[in-house]
């Protein structure tokens, strides 16, 4: 993200390179930035002459290359944007030439998504010294609610940490979907609002009762009660409740657990920076762990091993996924 804004304010700034090769896993903020240059780079009455928007499936590279040679009309600079340009993987290598002597009046971009150029290879050297290449990595799931708290803090708005957390078990780590729940949240709730549990229930629709969250903690607590009407619930509701989802979550869980044991030093803080978790869940944290001795815990991530290759159809063909979470949930609390 930080180098996002960098790029942004170079761009401001007029610091405008010749290419831009946008690459890597997540295309959120590869969309982001060719958006920007889309509508910054040029003012509107330039635009209808020198801006182009190409596709990769439909595009040759002589063909883009040509097109980047070309002198703008009227105007300082030309824009040309290839999007879906992973689409032209195969001939990528075609663009070291032009590179190598780029046109100073064009900003050609690519969006080459969920695919990288190769670093040995010619063409990201020709790039790298005449251009800029931004790689756009995937965060890890212990990333995202911070994002989330980071987007939401530049619209003007807060978010409980169960609400962040609610988003990312509900939508994982990709960025572009989360992005579009949470511009559906600004629509309808005030700026300066603290986002909650609740806003995230009426205006997404996850529950705030039933979900991998509050089955987590229910477990960590040892309440039966709970988990059981939670798994029902899952049961019964299964294409909104994944068993894969659900068993990593808990594998995650346990598997943290078992590094908390380990932990010398386990105060707030450190226990927070260790699990890489937001300090307001470190209680439940410590909870689970005097509910779950360290030998527990080993063998309930044993099981939880089995669980996940079962539910992905090794060894339990003809299991439901009532069957796997009756099992999940005697193999957590019937494990000594």
């Amino acid at each position: 993200m930080d180098e996002v804004v960098k790029i942004v304010a170079q761009i401001k700034a007029g610091e405008i390179k010749p290419i831009y090769f946008l690459m890597g896993e997540e295309p959120y903020y590869i969309d982001k930035i060719a958006e920007f240059m889309e509508q910054s780079i040029l003012n509107e009455q330039e635009k209808g002459f020198n801006q182009m928007v190409m596709y990769g499936k439909d595009v040759s590279m002589e063909t883009i290359t040509s097109s980047a040679k070309r002198y703008p009309m009227m105007a300082e600079r030309q824009v040309i944007i290839v999007k879906e340009a992973q689409h032209l993987s195969r001939v990528i290598d075609q663009i070291e030439s032009y590179a190598l002597n780029p046109q100073p009046s064009t900003v050609l971009v690519f969006c080459y998504k969920h695919k990288k150029l190769d670093k040995r290879k010619k063409a990201y050297k020709a790039i790298a010294k005449n251009g800029y290449i931004f790689e756009s990595k995937k965060l890890y799931e212990n990333q995202v609610a911070e994002w989330i708290r980071r987007i939401l803090s530049g619209k003007n708005y807060q978010i409980a940490p169960k609400a962040a957390q609610m988003l990312v078990e509900f939508l994982g780590n990709d960025l572009s979907r989360i992005s579009k729940e949470l511009e559906k949240l600004q629509i309808v709730i005030p700026k300066g609002t603290e986002i909650t549990p609740s806003h995230i229930e009426e205006n997404i629709g996850i529950s705030k009762e039933f979900n991998n969250f509050e089955l987590r903690k229910a477990i960590g607590e040892r309440d039966v009660v709970k988990a059981a009407k939670i798994i029902q619930y899952f049961s019964q509701n299964p294409k909104d409740n994944p068993f894969v989802v659900t068993v990593s979550l808990l594998y995650s869980f346990f598997a943290q657990l078992l590094q908390y044991h380990g932990l010398k030093d386990q105060s707030r803080s450190a226990v927070a920076s260790a699990l890489r978790v937001n300090p307001y869940f470190v209680p439940e944290y410590q909870t689970a762990a005097r509910n779950y001795p360290m030998k527990r815990c080993s063998q309930i991530v044993s099981k939880l091993r089995q669980l996940d290759m079962k539910g992905k159809g090794v060894g339990a063909t003809n299991m439901t996924q009532e069957d796997l979470l009756k099992e999940l949930q005697l193999s957590i609390f019937n494990s000594y």
